[in-house]
């Protein structure tokens, strides 16, 4: 029988990223030929993780009158008018290295992880087409994660009874 955690530590890759940095410049002082390609592939590493974190950050999913907005960074803005859904759910899932888009007892469903895991579950009345990069898929559930769980089904009772 697994054990579950008590709780999660987010993994420090930002910090991990900018240390590593500074260790190899340490190390390549003295060769400034191989010094400055690094130093400046450092620092665009740095530029693209917060620009990642920052999407993140300033698109959230959102709960509105015309229903459940589903976001991911600036690849995917989903809309979910409230006609569309039949139920959310708090439903904690964890699966490390999971696919996007996978077949589970509700049918198709994409799945908006963040560090492997969602904690909402939005099972839809009729199927929705998403598209997300290449693919395009018909799905008849979400599965998205949420920093305040109870504030967005709080949110979602004022609509969905």
């Amino acid at each position: 029988m697994p054990v579950e955690p008590l709780h999660r530590i987010p993994a420090p890759q930002g910090r991990v990223n900018c240390l590593s940095g500074i260790v190899y410049d340490l190390i390549v002082h003295d060769w400034p030929a191989v010094r400055i390609p690094l130093l400046a592939l450092g620092i665009w590493g740095v530029t693209w993780m917060i620009g990642l974190m920052l999407g993140f950050v300033t698109r959230p999913h959102a709960v509105g009158p015309e229903g459940i907005r589903a976001r991911s960074g600036a690849d995917l803005d989903l809309d979910l008018p409230w006609e569309a859904v039949a139920s959310v759910e708090k439903s904690r899932d964890v699966r490390e290295k999971a696919p996007k888009f996978a077949d589970e007892p509700h049918g198709r469903t994409l799945a908006l992880r963040m560090q492997d895991e969602t904690n909402v579950l939005v099972v839809l009345e009729r199927p929705v087409t998403v598209r997300l990069g290449d693919q395009v898929s018909q799905v008849e559930a979400v599965r998205l994660w949420v920093d305040d769980l109870e504030g967005f089904m709080t949110a979602v009772r004022t609509h969905i009874p």
